[in-house]
């Protein structure tokens, strides 16, 4: 699989230009009749990294939505991933680009009013990602096995990656993560999981990586190559333990009730933009991908029922 997977990042690399050139492309700039019902356009952005982090990746993107669709931008930072979920299901924002497990949660919160448009396509071609375990590389740690009695950092109650899906398959595997582990705790939000593992207030953590390319370097992008950029983290000092069968990536969302042609314009926009502006669009996603293609709700009823199972588990432990 890693073989087929470095060859498609290369042939993709070497796609002839006239074949990007077909790309498509962006909307002509102007304002648009939907503006005169939404007035601006209010974007979630999950926690999980700090605020200028975030504001330096989403920044750009924000003023060229504005200045291609002529109506004011609002970026919403929330402090964790539940703030972006209770602010679609109280119509502070009207799209925003999240994890799997997110997106059903703010589905289940906002009674169905939100609705995945598109979905990231990795340099393999594939619409995945997946869950890796990590600990530091001097702990002694090497295997799952080895964490029993240990402590865990989960990421984000709301993450598929940093909670939901270490946990279920952990359930599948005959692993009861209430009685393996000898403590957990919520670190709150991907970085600050990988903080606290480095600085030894936990064993192991849990987060994200496309699968895709090399280990050893953080994969061609995700939570850990992320964090190693940005000098918080030398990946030598880090070892992999475990990781997940592929997980859906997240899609960006809107709220179901905005007009159509806004959901349009917005479909339009994302599908151009990783041609028209390669830097926009690689810091938004946080490396190289192809960009996105269409996705839908279907795609992503298995974290409804994961999330339904996570809520069930816990009332049977009350």
């Amino acid at each position: 699989m890693l073989i087929r997977r470095r060859a498609l990042i290369a042939a993709a690399a070497l796609t002839p230009l006239a074949a990007r050139a077909q790309a498509p492309a962006m909307p002509a700039k102007g304002r648009r009749p939907w503006a005169e019902q939404l007035g601006q356009i209010r974007i979630g952005i999950l926690g999980g990294e700090n605020e200028a982090d975030r504001i330096g990746r989403y920044g750009a993107y924000g003023r060229l939505i504005e200045e291609t669709f002529g109506v004011p931008v609002r970026l919403f930072q929330a402090s964790d991933y539940s703030g972006v979920v209770q602010a679609f299901a109280g119509r502070h924002i009207e799209m925003a680009s999240m994890s799997p497990a997110a997106y059903a949660a703010s589905w289940m919160e906002s009674n169905g009013n939100v609705e995945p448009i598109l979905v990231t396509q990795e340099a393999d071609q594939s619409t995945s990602y997946i869950a890796v375990m990590y600990t530091r590389a001097d702990s002694g740690i090497t295997s799952l096995e080895q964490m029993r009695g240990r402590t865990m950092a989960w990421a984000d109650p709301n993450s598929a990656s940093g909670y939901l899906i270490p946990r279920a398959e952990l359930r599948a595997a005959g692993i009861n993560p209430e009685q393996f582990f000898g403590r957990t705790g919520f670190a709150g939000g991907h970085e600050q999981a990988i903080v606290a593992v480095m600085g030894r207030q936990f064993d192991a953590g849990v987060t994200w990586a496309s699968g895709v390319g090399e280990a050893s370097e953080g994969f061609t992008r995700g939570m850990l190559r992320s964090t190693a950029e940005k000098g918080l983290l030398n990946m030598r000092d880090l070892r992999i333990i475990w990781q997940s069968r592929p997980i859906k990536n997240g899609p960006i969302v809107v709220r179901k009730d905005t007009p159509d042609g806004f959901k349009a314009d917005i479909t339009a926009f994302h599908l151009a933009l990783p041609a028209a502006y390669p830097e926009i669009h690689r810091a938004v996603e946080r490396g190289n991908v192809i960009g996105w293609v269409p996705t839908q709700h279907s795609d992503y009823e298995v974290f409804v029922t994961m999330r339904q199972e996570e809520a069930a588990q816990r009332r049977r432990r009350n």
